[in-house]
């Protein structure tokens, strides 16, 4: 998107649609291994799942509306585990922590396990969709400057959209109902976490007309707390290295940037990051599901704003977007976004199929110039990304990039002013310092 920036390219609408499906295959996958493989256990303590009644794990997943397994040789699994003492994928759970509140029925710690499980598959089920598309999972090849080199089969487009209602149905029937049923026992998380309360969207999922603002997750930014919605531009942004290792120019705008590694010793009053501190107008800035969610819910995006009054309601938070500048808003929010995707991506399919039947052919396009200066400013799982590229005769000049770890896990700037991170881990409360469960659930909040 960069190269397409800098050289003039407009890709054909077919490719765009391609780059959407792929898009929201690479979110799913991310958000069902973020929540289940490397989230759940801050959450869910599988050991309690060994006292489970068999018969009203059965009518609590009823009741939840979520999928039902075969609970009793899960819970049969888990007991070898703890048996033989080889604890396997569980085992660096805080076992018995006092932070995982013991009104969590074990029946749930079993239902919540059981998908624990089940999402290592569905997982695999996202990536082949991005496989079929992009000729492999991770980095897929087929998105080049000029569109897309994957030309969709109807066989392939089948082997898709069974894929994806696969996906979906896992995410409507385990993700959010494990989400919506943990959620209630952990109303503290609203009052603490919050971060900076600035919000950057780059926006993602492009429009026929390519238009930023009318992306289906929009661009735009939250500013100072207050949820007003705002224009975001690159030029604002400004990168400092006071607190970091590098001897790069200081306040460069990345399009401009350097990056000249200088590792010196860490020291918390000096340099102690390799990463940058980007800030936006003079503000550190969180990225990711929860400003995603945030700006398309105030940009009046349907499906957002239902998902979201639909959770705040059941947090006794009905009407108050506010609630989700928190550590259980940021977890709720890369779920609840999981599930506007899941949703939209069968329609993507059919968009596609309908621009084939209509007669488009086109995937790609070699008009271009030989130089320029340009930026691409999309979405990744992980929150907002931004690429710049200078190109001179027909070669990159000068590249630099702009991650969403980099907007969240940056360091402290000249003035004091502390990352989105390291602001919300300020003030959590911890009940065992031996086992700082509560600060990891706002480090995994981030997904760094």
């Amino acid at each position: 998107m960069a190269s397409e920036d800098a050289l003039g390219i407009k890709i054909p609408n077919n490719a765009r649609i391609i780059r959407n499906l792929i898009e929201g295959a690479e979110l799913l996958h991310s958000h069902i291994l973020w929540f289940y493989t490397l989230t759940a256990l801050d959450y869910v303590d599988p050991a309690k799942a060994l006292t489970a009644n068999i018969a009203d794990t059965y009518a609590l997943a009823q009741e939840a509306g979520t999928g039902t397994a075969d609970f009793g040789a899960i819970q049969q699994r888990l007991k070898k585990f703890v048996e033989g003492g080889q604890l396997s994928i569980l085992t660096n759970a805080y076992f018995g922590h006092p932070a995982i509140p013991s009104a969590i029925p074990a029946e749930l710690h079993l239902i919540a396990t059981t998908h624990y499980l089940q999402a290592l598959q569905v997982q695999g089920d996202a990536a082949e969709i991005i496989a079929i598309m992009g000729g492999k999972f991770p980095h897929f090849m087929t998105s080049i400057p000029g569109g897309t080199a994957f030309v969709p089969t109807e066989e392939k487009l089948d082997d898709i959209l069974f894929r994806i209602r696969k996906v979906a149905e896992f995410v409507n029937t385990a993700l959010i109902p494990d989400t919506l049923a943990l959620a209630g026992f952990y109303k503290d998380a609203l009052g603490y976490g919050g971060g900076v309360g600035n919000l950057l969207s780059w926006g993602v999922y492009d429009a026929p007309d390519f238009d930023p603002k009318k992306r289906f997750l929009p661009r735009g930014a939250v500013l100072d707390g207050k949820l007003e919605l705002v224009d975001a531009t690159p030029d604002k942004i400004l990168e400092a290295v006071d607190h970091s290792w590098y001897d790069s120019g200081n306040g460069l705008n990345p399009s401009k940037g350097e990056t000249h590694l200088a590792f010196t010793e860490y020291d918390t009053n000096a340099k102690y990051s390799y990463v940058k501190a980007p800030r936006y107008d003079g503000r550190p800035m969180e990225v990711g599901p929860l400003a995603r969610m945030v700006v398309a819910y105030l940009s009046g995006v349907k499906p957002v704003q239902q998902v979201v009054d639909l959770a705040l309601g059941k947090l006794n938070a009905a009407g108050k977007p506010q609630a989700l500048l928190s550590l259980l808003g940021r977890v709720a929010a890369r779920n609840l976004e999981a599930k506007v995707i899941a949703d939209q991506m069968e329609g993507w399919v059919g968009e596609l199929i309908a621009a084939i039947k209509g007669g488009d052919s086109s995937y790609f396009t070699d008009e271009r110039k030989d130089a320029g200066s340009g930026a691409g400013l999309w979405e990744a799982p992980r929150g907002a990304l931004g690429h710049w590229a200078t190109i001179e005769n027909g070669k990159i000049a000068n590249y630099q990039v702009v991650t969403p770890s980099t907007w969240d896990l940056s360091p402290r700037d000249a003035d004091g002013k502390r990352g989105p991170m390291e602001q919300a881990l300020v003030g959590t409360p911890i009940a065992d310092p031996e086992k700082p469960l509560e600060a990891l659930r706002i480090v995994h909040s981030f997904d760094p």
